[in-house]
C-alpha cells in the first residue's frame, strides 16, 4: 500500500464512483423518485486503521448454513473459515460465507455497536474477492472502509440477508457507510 494519503484519496475516489451509481445508474437502489434530492451517501472518514490484513482459519467441514432475509425469505450459505484479529482494542472473529458454487468471493457481513445508531440497524456487508483482496504473502485484506449498507437500507423493493448472530460484534466499527443524519 502506498502513503496514508493516497489511500484515503482511493477510498474516497472509490465513494464517489458509488455515489454517481446511485445517483444515476438505472440498477441504483435509490427510488427514482428520490434521486432528485440524492446528493451522496455518507459515510465515515476513511480510517486507514480499519484496514484489517489476516489469515482466514478456513474450516475442515464448512456448514451449510441457512440465512433469513428482510422478507421472509432464506438463503443458503457455507460458513468456509474464521478471521480473528484485533479492532478497537478487542479481539474479534468474524465467519467467512461463501454462496454455493462461488468459489472466489467471501460475504463477510457484520452488525456492530454501531448498528441502529450510526449505521444500518441490520448490519453491513464486505464482499471480498480471491486475489483482489488478497496480499502477495495470501493473506486477506478485510478493509471495513468499504462496508456497505445493503440495497434493502435504500428501497423496500430488495430482499438482503439478515447477518447471522457469530458475526454480531460488541465493538463499535467507525468505518465504511453510515445511515444518512437527519
Amino acid at each position: 500500500m502506498s502513503t496514508e494519503e493516497e489511500y484515503v484519496e482511493a477510498v474516497r475516489e472509490q465513494r464517489r464512483h458509488k455515489d454517481e451509481f446511485f445517483a444515476e445508474h438505472p440498477q441504483s437502489p435509490i427510488p427514482q423518485a428520490d434521486r432528485d434530492e440524492f446528493d451522496g451517501l455518507d459515510y465515515f472518514d476513511p480510517d486507514p486503521d480499519y484496514r484489517i490484513v489476516t489469515t482466514l482459519h478456513e474450516h475442515d467441514d464448512p456448514e451449510e448454513i441457512t440465512v433469513e432475509t428482510t422478507q421472509d425469505g432464506e438463503r443458503r450459505y457455507l460458513a468456509v473459515g474464521e478471521f480473528r484479529f484485533e479492532l478497537a482494542g478487542e479481539s474479534v472473529t468474524l465467519q467467512a460465507y461463501r454462496s454455493p458454487g462461488d468459489e472466489g468471493r467471501l460475504w463477510v457481513p457484520f452488525r456492530d455497536a454501531t448498528s441502529g445508531e450510526e449505521t444500518y440497524p441490520a448490519g453491513r456487508y464486505l464482499d471480498l474477492e480471491d486475489p483482489d483482496d488478497r496480499t502477495d504473502d495470501g493473506e486477506w485484506v478485510l478493509d471495513f472502509n468499504g462496508a456497505y449498507s445493503p440495497y434493502c437500507a435504500y428501497s423496500g423493493a430488495y430482499e438482503c440477508p439478515l447477518i447471522p448472530t457469530a458475526n454480531w460484534l460488541d465493538v463499535p466499527v467507525r468505518a465504511g457507510e453510515r445511515v444518512r443524519e437527519n
